[in-house]
């Protein structure tokens, strides 16, 4: 019994690890990790700082946010409060009554910080003002409200570039949590079933799909990840789809398929990843999006086709029940392509005459046959 629980336990950990071991996590993450990338490589991040921003983490973009406006606020701060010290407007040098400021009401760097603030966003509270009577607080005052714009700019369209990427319209698009293989129009069909949860459309859908496997090449080279095209084909043509319900795309197993070769009995024992594209443009944004999944051995159900999920009410409207869509049901299906056609091949030939080589015709006279008839 101990044996027993410790071999199921093992056979556990193992399928564990495997599952973890994917390129493209159901919800369309890539699982990779760059190392040992070059300085000058690491640089290039810094000249394309938009997209760098835009690729961050919330909790980072919104660091760089804040840091962004403050660090400005208080570096024009610091300048403010040398001005001031250099021209000697501080309350400490004891200014003649007569004396005019660079900037009015500036006592210290508290004071300096809420001037800088006021002039960067534009306030205007009308307490503190820059006079006339210095030329360098004039020049410091067009500095900043430049470069506060630029900021502001850079900023706010990142963080609105950040909301309306169309990475968040893919959310609204699902794959079912299996692929199954069955028959389809007489034929062996690896299926997937995608939706789309909103009514808006996608424009100019197309779906494609790539077989990630690690090959031995006859050379003896070990290629890990390599990309095998997989075709899909939905029965409204692959261009242009009308995305407006659920569909059944399907990948027909034939001579030319990677699938060929497997059967139900081996199929959980190749190594692959299956990975399903979905492109289209959002209706709402013309924004080009793709979505996502990926399919290991495991999740690929032998002998199984998807359940209905579209019916007609009462009323004429079409509805569609989501709580059918990866649902399985068992059908016949044959034990691997090779049967299927085998099986084919021999329905043909029961059709089909054959000549039979020891066939022999014996001919009989009419003499003879009518003495025999007298007989």
């Amino acid at each position: 019994m101990l044996n027993y629980l410790r071999k199921m336990l093992n056979i556990h950990i193992k399928e564990s690890r495997r599952r973890r071991a994917r390129l493209v996590s159901k919800d369309g993450r890539c699982n990779i990790e760059f190392g040992n990338v070059e300085e000058q490589s690491r640089v290039a991040f810094l000249s394309d700082i938009w997209t760098t921003i835009l690729d961050l983490k919330w909790r980072y973009k919104m660091t760089i946010f804040i840091s962004a406006f403050l660090g400005s606020w208080f570096l024009f701060g610091l300048l403010w409060y040398a001005v001031a010290y250099l021209h000697k407007d501080l309350p400490e040098f004891d200014p003649p009554v007569n004396h005019t400021p660079c900037v009015e009401n500036i006592n210290g760097l508290t004071s300096s910080f809420l001037f800088s603030l006021e002039t960067q966003v534009t306030i205007g509270y009308g307490f503190r003002c820059v006079t006339e009577q210095c030329g360098t607080a004039i020049f410091l005052l067009i500095a900043q409200s430049i470069l506060g714009v630029i900021i502001n700019s850079f900023m706010c369209g990142a963080i609105l570039a950040k909301i309306s990427r169309p990475k968040k319209r893919g959310k609204t698009i699902t794959f079912s949590k299996k692929a199954v293989i069955s028959k389809r129009g007489g034929k062996l069909c690896l299926l997937i079933r995608v939706a789309n949860l909103r009514k808006s459309l996608l424009i100019g859908s197309h779906i494609y799909g790539k077989l990630l496997k690690t090959t031995l090449t006859p050379e003896g080279e070990t290629i890990i990840l390599d990309q095998v095209n997989i075709e899909f084909t939905v029965d409204a043509g692959n261009e242009n789809l009308f995305f407006v319900s659920p569909m059944t795309i399907y990948h027909i197993i034939d001579k030319n398929s990677p699938f060929f070769e497997m059967s139900a009995e081996t199929l959980i024992q190749h190594d692959f990843e299956l990975v399903v594209f979905l492109d289209g443009t959002v209706e709402a944004t013309s924004a080009t999006c793709q979505v996502r999944t990926s399919y290991i051995p495991e999740e690929v159900l032998w002998g199984f086709r998807f359940a209905p999920i579209v019916s007609k009410t009462k009323e004429g409207k079409y509805r569609v029940d989501f709580s059918n869509f990866s649902k399985t049901v068992e059908v016949e299906t044959p034990h691997c392509a090779f049967c299927l056609y085998n099986e084919r091949d021999a329905k043909a030939k029961l059709k089909r005459g054959y000549d039979n080589p020891a066939f022999s015709v014996t001919e009989i006279s009419e003499t003879t046959e009518a003495n025999e008839t007298k007989m």
